[in-house]
């Protein structure tokens, strides 16, 4: 398989491409329906629903993922240390029973409670809540005793009060050509994610020698920092850098493969590049490359492999490559003084 993504967003929301017209049409009627939504629920007509505690909702206002459960992971390990006891709400994409709200823990089979929700669990050891309605998860939640819910992914899901938002911007596509779905890759207009609290932008890995970008006014700069790979069989993890003048299957079903594979190469490996969609229900034969490599793929990726060899996997070459987001300690005082503020009210 190519490095060209099965699936992937048209190339109009990222290039110099003009915008087909039923597109451009298309645009205009969904920006009618969700602004009359988003008044709906902003003049009171549409109520609101807050679980008792303090809401953080992380997300983006762009489609496609741009660095979200990474930064949720982040935060629920400071927020942790911190003397807080938070839980996760999450939609769990790509459910087979979306309808039917689950607890997730780290044994969960990723087709029941989706892919991010797994990962968070295995890597948090939190609560974790899969509902379509991120009110009832978040209630849920506080019930089981959570004195802070982070919802991943939830912008737009006006229905869960919150108290604080984060907006996490991709670095190097950013809002692509500015247009609103399906003409652009914008959910909700640009002025949306200024009214956030906090605006994360998720910077590409810097080449060989240059210098660390900094993030604008206004935005913290947040990288996602990969030095380990961890063998699916449980052996300890190797260095990532070991791989380093070796060539590898690269395979990355998230929103932006090519930020997997840049990040890769960044350490001198030498990547074959195997792209699929976002969430992923991955066979055996997706695995089958014609050279016998290294096979090293993304954490939220490795959670669906299994690894008694059924379904004719072969995971003894597989490795996962997590990664964790680092973000100024800036970043951290202000979020917990906005946080402690929240408590004594």
């Amino acid at each position: 398989m190519s490095a060209e993504r099965r699936g992937g967003p048209p190339a109009y929301w990222y290039d110099d491409s003009a915008v087909p017209a039923h597109a451009r049409l298309l645009a205009g009627l969904y920006a009618a329906v969700t602004g009359l939504r988003r008044s709906l629920y902003r003049r009171g007509l549409k109520r609101r629903r807050h679980p008792g505690v303090p809401v953080l909702v992380v997300g983006n206002i762009t489609a496609g993922g741009a660095g979200k459960t990474p930064l949720t992971i982040a935060l629920v390990q400071r927020l942790k240390q911190e003397g807080w006891n938070p839980g996760v709400a999450t939609r769990g994409y790509g459910r087979d029973d979306a309808a039917t709200p689950l607890w997730v823990e780290r044994t969960t089979d990723p087709r029941s409670g989706g892919d991010e929700p797994v990962l968070i669990a295995r890597r948090t050891g939190v609560k974790v809540r899969a509902d379509r309605d991120r009110a009832s998860a978040a209630r849920a939640l506080a019930e089981a005793g959570c004195d802070l819910v982070i919802c991943d992914d939830g912008l737009q899901h006006y229905r869960l009060a919150r108290d604080i938002e984060i907006e996490v911007v991709d670095g190097r596509r950013r809002y692509g050509n500015g247009q609103l779905l399906p003409a652009g890759p914008l959910r909700e207009p640009p002025e949306r994610g200024a009214q956030c609290d906090f605006r994360v932008v998720n910077l590409p890995q810097p080449a060989a020698g240059e210098a660390p970008l900094g993030a604008g006014f206004g935005e913290w700069p947040m990288r996602l920092i990969a030095d380990q790979a961890q063998p699916l069989l449980g052996a300890r993890p190797l260095r990532l850098d070991g791989f380093a003048g070796k060539r590898v299957h690269a395979v990355a079903g998230i929103g932006d493969p090519e930020r997997y594979f840049a990040m890769l190469r960044g350490v001198g490996i030498a990547v074959v590049p195997h792209a699929f969609p976002d969430h992923h229900r991955y066979a055996a034969a997706d695995f089958a490359f014609g050279s016998k490599l290294p096979v090293l793929m993304t954490e939220k990726d490795a959670v669906k492999i299994p690894l008694d060899g059924q379904g004719g996997f072969d995971p003894e070459s597989y490795y996962s490559v997590p990664v964790r987001a680092e973000l100024p300690e800036a970043f951290w005082v202000s979020l917990l003084d906005k946080l402690q503020t929240l408590k004594r009210k």
